[in-house]
Order: structure tokens, then C-alpha cells, then sequence
């Protein structure tokens, strides 16, 4: 699977896209620059692999604080903050575990993930809670990646 289709429906609706990434690196924003006319669509991407630059990227402190960085409420947050800041019609927001503890961030289960893509034209959420389980961190964001592209299509068609 991959973010073709996608980036063909966003064009056709003059429609743009935001991600802030944690547990994935960049890889879902690294599989929309692959395809042809990412440019048209991606608007601004943000790795915010710590809570400090998540709380600077808009994510609230609180949040974080009263739910953990590890919670669908932070990811519900994070796609709403870089929807705003990039000024997007959809904000797409991961974080989660890939089958590792974090001693900074020692509470949340070791491989779950929460996704959340907000779409600001309609003021909807659709989040995703998944557990990854795959042998390796590469296997375990491209089963995230798809998830998103499954995700996106149902939206946005």
C-alpha cells in the first residue's frame, strides 16, 4: 500500500495534510514525499520524538501530564496541533511504544500505538488504538503506515 491514491484525492479536492510523528520517525510523512505531487498536498511535517517539542509544537502540557505522552488524548492533540499550526485540512498525530520501554516516560504498555487523523473541515477525530508486535522497529512502522493509508482512504473518499 502506499499514499498514492490519497495524494490523487487531495489534489482533486484541493486538500492538504499535516503529520507530527513520535514512535514512527518520520515514516509516514517520508511515505507521502515518495510519491509524485507530495508537494501539492503535504503541507509541514514534525518528528517530535520528546514532550518538550510536543508542547512546543501545541501540544498541551497538561495533556501529556494528566494522560501520558503514550495516550490517544496526546495523539488526539497532536493532530489538531499540527492541523492549526500548518494551517492543513487533515493532521495526522502518532505516539506510542514499538515493543520498548521509555526510562523518560516509563508508564504505557511497551507495543501500543495511538493514531489520530483530525479533519479540520468537518471538526471530527478518527483515532486508532493498535498493538504492534512485529520482530523489528522498521516492520513495526510500516504496519503503522498502513494503517494510516487505510485510514486516510475511508476519510477522505
Amino acid at each position: 500500500m502506499n499514499f498514492k491514491e490519497i495524494i490523487h484525492i487531495l489534489q482533486l479536492g484541493q486538500k492538504t495534510i499535516a503529520t507530527m510523528e513520535s514512535c514512527t520517525g518520520g515514516g509516514v510523512v517520508n511515505a507521502i514525499t515518495n510519491m509524485e505531487g507530495a508537494s501539492e498536498v503535504l503541507k509541514y511535517s514534525a518528528v517530535t520524538y520528546s514532550n518538550e517539542y510536543k508542547v512546543k509544537m501545541g501540544v498541551p502540557k497538561d495533556v501529556i501530564d494528566k494522560y501520558t505522552v503514550y495516550s490517544m488524548e496526546t495523539a488526539i492533540e497532536m493532530s489538531k496541533a499540527i492541523t492549526k499550526f500548518a494551517n492543513s485540512n487533515y493532521g495526522i498525530g502518532i505516539t506510542g511504544k514499538l515493543n520498548k520501554s521509555d526510562p523518560n516516560n516509563p508508564s504505557g504498555c511497551d507495543n501500543v500505538v495511538y493514531i489520530c487523523i483530525y479533519d479540520k473541515d468537518n471538526n471530527k477525530f478518527y483515532k486508532e488504538v493498535m498493538t504492534v508486535n512485529k520482530e523489528s522497529r522498521e516492520l513495526n512502522k510500516k504496519h503503522i503506515i498502513d494503517k494510516v493509508i487505510v485510514m486516510l482512504l475511508d476519510i477522505i473518499k
